[in-house]
């Protein structure tokens, strides 16, 4: 597989991450069965409209006009929210995007948020232009990541779900412990993760003491014993993985 068909990802925790990049073609599929699922939908709210165009017509205008003004609030959420909920709600996935194996997640190599799916989505207007994902395929084959505009935008890439990582793991509960990292708030994900980066610079005692005090604030937070993971550093790398995987 050629090196620009992959993502490496050096994390704080000293683990390589790799992905394999989504091809146009994996792309494409995802959407087309997206599109197909969006336009079984339409032809339902369709059909009530229909259905209430016909009550209208039986002397129950107001009920009608409500229920078709209601519709029209479905279609337009449909058409603009149904691909940036799935993906924030699915972790990066859309019905589409699960069939096909691929999966948005963020250049870091983070979950995909409701946020970055809100962006990315909304710059897929662009990227229909002039027709029929024109500057969207443009840019695809053009980055050397392959990203769309709210890719670029958003900091977000679409990779195959089969992902391996290389690298020397921390320590094996890194991986298959759950300790409920996902309770954890983002701004102690950033302190965790400013930590792992910048330890290797911290004077030896410096490099202890915020250890002790971070992996504190760790136990407290997901209610971990005093005795759970003796070792500082690795409670720290422990839930930094978790939280990543």
């Amino acid at each position: 597989m050629p090196a620009l068909d992959k993502l490496t990802i050096d994390t704080p925790e000293q683990i390589a991450l790799e992905f394999q990049l989504a091809s146009a073609g994996s792309r494409f599929f995802a959407i087309a069965i997206d599109t197909l699922i969006q336009g079984a939908i339409f032809t339902v709210l369709v059909l009530i409209a229909l259905a209430a165009g016909w009550v209208g017509s039986q002397g129950m205008q107001s009920f009608a006009t409500w229920v078709i003004a209601g519709l029209l609030i479905a279609a337009f959420v449909l058409s603009y929210g149904y691909l940036a909920a799935f993906e924030a709600l699915w972790a990066g996935q859309t019905p589409g995007k699960r069939i096909a194996g691929i999966r948005v997640i963020t250049l870091s190599g983070q979950p995909l948020s409701t946020f970055d799916a809100l962006v990315r989505n909304l710059l897929r207007l662009v990227d229909w232009l002039p027709l029929l994902y024109a500057v969207g395929v443009l840019s695809i084959f053009f980055t050397s990541r392959h990203q769309r505009l709210g890719d670029i935008v958003a900091g977000t890439v679409v990779v195959h779900e089969q992902e391996s990582q290389k690298g020397v793991v921390p320590s094996a509960p890194a991986v298959m412990a759950r300790l409920g990292a996902r309770r954890l708030s983002v701004e102690e994900v950033e302190v965790i993760q400013a930590f792992l980066a910048r330890r290797d610079d911290l004077p030896y005692d410096m490099r202890l003491r915020a250890a002790r005090q971070l992996a504190q604030r760790i136990r407290t937070t997901l209610d971990l014993a005093e005795s759970h993971h003796q070792d500082d550093e690795a409670l720290i790398e422990t839930v930094a993985a978790e939280y990543r995987g």
